[in-house]
């Protein structure tokens, strides 16, 4: 099951092929897309009250994504009691991120005590991308209505533009990707409150605001909203390179990266100066992650021995 902020997308999967089905259909059991897991979840976890009351905690952290979600997962385990349900977190992939990577230069309290700090997301479908491409040094950008561009380094991930929530990074939809936090001091002084800046931020900004409004899709955005949009996701990733140590294949993937071509070749235009790689075009697959990091942890739990189907199909 993937509960994003404004659908609900289930898939019965069998070996390696999903089919989408409607709502709740037997099943031995069910894996679920949780966007945050905070400090607490850096592995996939069996559902349990207490499970459920971390993730209610930690909406919090992610209150447009862990919401729905956990309301999501309420339901399946009331329509579905009997059989295992099994949490797969959207930041776990990023547990790999090097402290220099994930660390905020903010004071200590806010590290330590409030949990700031860079969490990344989009992993569970990175996870795919990588399992699908070839590459030492890897580069994914996932690119959609939320967007993030994540360095992979041996198949783990060495930084991420995404940090403390979904709202960091390149320009998305509706969201502003970065801004300057001094910008932000200057408007809630008076100009918003916190819940306008909030709202303005997650559903106000981005390739809508650059069009005049609208739905922020790519294909109708004004010529300003896709300069900005290709100049800032290239110089992501150029950043993520770096934190490679090179490029040996960058991976596009999300409703964009697959299907807009244009903004596709213009991005990779403004990164050629980066060298000889190759590039990919991945379609998403978060259901045959999520079904595998399932099977693998009830697996454990039962001293069955792991096979290849633990594991997302590569190519």
């Amino acid at each position: 099951m993937n509960a994003g902020s404004t659908s609900l997308k289930c898939h019965l999967v069998r070996g390696e092929a999903a089919e989408s089905v409607d709502g709740f259909v037997p099943a031995d059991a069910v894996g679920h897309r949780i966007v945050h897991g905070g400090r607490r979840f850096t592995e996939p976890v069996v559902v349990d009250e207490e499970v459920e009351r971390a993730i209610e905690e930690l909406s919090k952290l992610a209150p447009l994504h862990n919401p729905p979600a956990l309301e999501a997962l309420r339901q399946a385990r009331a329509a579905l009691p009997d059989v295992p349900h099994v949490a797969v977190f959207d930041t776990a992939f990023h547990r790999t991120m090097p402290a220099a990577a994930s660390t905020y230069a903010v004071p200590a309290r806010w590290r330590d005590d409030w949990d700031v700090h860079r969490y990344g997301f989009h992993g569970i479908n990175v996870q795919w991308v990588a399992s699908q491409v070839r590459a030492r040094r890897l580069v994914v950008a996932h690119l959609g209505g939320g967007s993030s561009v994540t360095a992979v380094l041996d198949g783990r991930s060495v930084d991420t533009t995404m940090g403390f929530s979904p709202l960091e990074g390149v320009p998305m939809t509706t969201r502003a990707g970065s801004v300057d936090p001094g910008a932000l001091v200057y408007l809630l002084r008076g100009r918003l409150t916190v819940e306008e800046l909030a709202e303005q931020l997650e559903h106000e900004s981005g390739l809508a605001a650059l069009s005049g409004g609208g739905s922020g899709d790519v294909r109708e955005a004004s010529p300003l909203a896709l300069d900005v949009y290709v100049h800032r996701v290239a110089g992501a990733i150029a950043a993520m390179a770096s934190a490679c140590g090179g490029l040996d294949a960058l991976a596009f993937t999300g409703g964009v990266g697959e299907h807009a071509e244009e903004v596709r070749e213009r991005i990779v235009e403004r990164v050629r100066f980066l060298g000889d790689f190759r590039v990919e075009v991945v379609p998403a697959r978060e259901e045959l992650v999520i079904a595998a990091e399932t099977r693998r942890l009830l697996r454990a739990q039962d001293g069955s021995p792991s096979g290849g189907s633990d594991s997302p199909p590569a190519r």
